[in-house]
């Protein structure tokens, strides 16, 4: 229980480091990010690793294993925030990966390959749009495009990277695919209420959902509401309207979800038939064939309702990423302890992004969810309890154990 406090104090220490004057942002090649890679860097030496900044920017400790050249296994998460953060969100899954060597090193024992722990920076996207920027580097799969991208202050992505010390052309240096780590394990709340209502502290992640996201516009004609018959209207909300209830049952029946999150109306009067509705589309689902097929139904659907208002659809893609298939050996090794541990390997999917996405196009890659209050998340009232990082930490410690005998 002492690490699992002295891991949650760290997380308080790093909720310090923020360009907010009350709660927490912290920005990818921001000064409060310099300040947290400096933090966990003197971390994972106190942990006895050997410690670094990659060429894009995360912070990355090695703990020698006993057989030379053996492939890593890496332990991460991100260390950059949303505005208005929670303090655990990815934070929580780096420092357990240090306290985890750190237990190694205290008994002076080392694993049949090496273990890394690795503090990746943009998982959020907050300052320049784009998520994932620098496990996409680690995976050798950056896009020399996101160089020009720019944030609210109008500076590019280039010039935030040399203000920070990293000279953009040496960002291939990040990448590890040609010496790829075998196996990535990823610790992380689980962002959601599925836990707590089982009343279980720990959770095994299948896979991370596949996302696509569109912009849908519907035309219609603006009128006026007292002197426009209801025969003649072509509503443009009414259309949008039906449509959103008819994404929310198309989502039920193939076990998937969707979710209409911003939707405008105009002209937006209260005495006007409005003309023009533009609305969001996020479809996601654990495989990426259930979630393209909701996509296609939905799509035919919404044209033929629009074809019957006599209203004019637009539809354009803003956002595909495919989902990330857990290894079922890594799936295996986690469910494998928690039964030893004494609580039950509860198999569920991750409706949010991780930097394990990225990494999944490396190697094999595994995630544990960990039980937050009430499935907040992204918020300052996230929450986990010592007792559940404890659990948190024994199941990791374990679950290198597990694979250092596989590989033995």
């Amino acid at each position: 229980m002492a690490a699992a406090r002295r891991i949650m104090a760290r997380c308080d220490a790093l909720a310090e480091l923020s360009d907010l004057a009350t709660g927490i942002r912290r920005v990818y090649l921001s000064a409060e990010h310099r300040l947290a890679n400096k933090r966990v860097g003197a971390w994972m030496r106190e942990a006895g690793m050997a410690v670094w900044q990659d060429a894009a920017g995360s912070i990355c400790g090695r703990y020698a294993g006993s057989v030379e050249d053996a492939p890593a296994l890496v332990v991460g998460s991100h260390l950059d925030t949303v505005p208005n953060a929670g303090r655990y969100d990815g934070i929580l899954g780096v420092l357990l990966g240090i306290a985890a060597v750190e237990a190694l090193n205290g008994q002076a024992r080392r694993l049949p390959f090496p273990v890394e722990v690795v503090g990746f920076g943009e998982e959020e996207g907050v300052r320049f749009g784009t998520t994932l920027i620098t496990s996409r580097a680690f995976a050798g799969t950056w896009d020399a495009n996101w160089l020009t991208l720019r944030d609210a202050a109008d500076v590019d992505l280039a010039a935030a990277m040399k203000g920070f010390g990293l000279p953009p052309e040496a960002i291939a240096d990040a990448s590890r695919a040609a010496n790829p780590p075998f196996a990535y394990l990823e610790p992380h709340i689980e962002q959601g209420p599925v836990l707590e209502n089982r009343n279980l502290p720990l959770g095994v992640v299948n896979a991370i959902v596949g996302c696509r996201r569109f912009l849908a516009r519907v035309d219609g004609a603006a009128g006026h509401a007292g002197t426009m018959p209801m025969r003649l209207r072509r509503d443009a909300l009414a259309g949008a309207a039906e449509a959103v209830t008819r994404l929310e049952a198309l989502a039920r029946r193939r076990d998937a979800v969707a979710t209409v999150g911003q939707l405008d109306c105009r002209p937006g009067a209260v005495n006007v038939v409005p003309g023009t509705v533009e609305f969001s589309v996020d479809v996601r689902a654990g495989d990426d064939a259930r979630r393209d097929a909701l996509v296609a139904e939905f799509e035919a659907e919404l044209t033929g309702l629009c074809a019957a208002r006599n209203l004019v659809l637009s539809w354009r893609e803003t956002h595909d990423a495919s989902a990330a298939q857990c290894a079922p050996w890594l799936q295996a090794a986690f469910s494998d302890v928690l039964r030893e541990l004494g609580t039950e390997p509860l198999s569920l999917d991750s409706g949010a992004g991780h930097d394990a996405m990225a990494v999944a196009e490396l190697c094999d890659v595994g995630m544990l969810f960990i039980r937050c209050a009430d499935g907040v998340s992204h918020h300052p009232d996230e929450s986990v309890t010592a007792t559940d990082v404890a659990w948190a930490l024994a199941a990791l410690q374990r679950t290198l154990e597990h694979i250092a005998q596989m590989r033995t």
